[in-house]
């Protein structure tokens, strides 16, 4: 019998280059609707909890938890890992499956091969993804992580970077950890399909309108078709570096 696997989103309505992007409309749905959906339909996922902050300013998130009906936990606005083995224990997770809020085009289908990829390598794996290195467009990112190693690295993460960007730890100690990729066969990272600024957010909109009724559950391979057919909106958002929050967190602490 495989872990119990549990995909924690994590979210905050206080983000610094598009604030209240979770709840913004696409589709006729907040975004974070159409992550949690996705979410849900990652095969062999047995539940789905938001992981967002005891800010006054996330209340909506829980309004949102709420009307929905879906499992939510609060912590720290800073210490986002913290908030993570915290979604684990109240959900008796074994296995955790990060997703973040800002990407509503996340393919179930994706997400599945990298969880398949960890179930079927335990225990000889404490963390798989494919993101390292990345061949899946940004904004497909999956990792999945036991929760024997997310508690190590609670305890003993220090670095503000580590306990922002949950994983970090792990993956940077491979004489600690066991780690493993999943690699798409074509190098795709440089699309670029998760949300953080407004042109990102106006991307996806114009993705999911080119894509009509099909847009729910649209897979990867939907939407690269729209864009072989549409080119001209790559360059709505073209020109962002991806994974730009921890690398600046990085060199904060390198300045420091």
């Amino acid at each position: 019998m495989g872990e119990r696997a549990i995909a924690v989103i994590q979210v905050r309505l206080g983000s610094t280059r598009l604030p209240g992007k979770a709840l913004a409309d696409l589709a006729g749905r907040p975004l974070l609707a159409h992550v949690v959906e996705r979410a849900l339909a990652i095969p062999g996922i047995d539940g789905v909890v938001l992981a967002t902050t005891v800010s006054r300013t996330d209340d909506p998130l829980r309004a949102f938890a709420h009307h929905h009906g879906i499992p939510h936990v609060r912590g720290s606005e800073e210490d986002v890992l913290d908030r993570f083995l915290l979604a684990a224990r109240e959900t008796k997770a074994e296995a955790i499956v990060r997703v973040t809020a800002d990407c509503p085009l996340l393919d179930p289908a994706v997400s599945g091969r990298v969880l398949e990829a960890y179930m079927r390598r335990r225990p000889g794996v404490d963390y798989v993804s494919n993101v390292h290195p990345p061949t899946f467009p940004d904004g497909l990112d999956t990792e999945v992580v036991s929760v024997e190693a997310l508690g190590v690295a609670t305890r003993e993460a220090r670095l503000a970077s580590d306990r922002e960007h949950v994983t970090p730890y792990v993956w940077s100690r491979p004489e600690r950890f066991r780690t493993a990729n999943v690699a798409h066969a074509e190098d795709l990272s440089g699309h670029r399909w998760t949300v953080d600024t407004a042109a990102d957010l106006e991307f996806v909109r114009a993705v999911l309108g080119a894509l009509g009724p099909a847009a729910r559950l649209a897979g990867m391979a939907d939407v690269l078709k729209v864009l072989a057919e549409r080119p001209a909106l790559r360059n709505i958002n073209q020109g962002l570096q991806r994974n730009e929050g921890y690398e600046r967190s990085v060199a904060a602490e390198r300045q420091a």
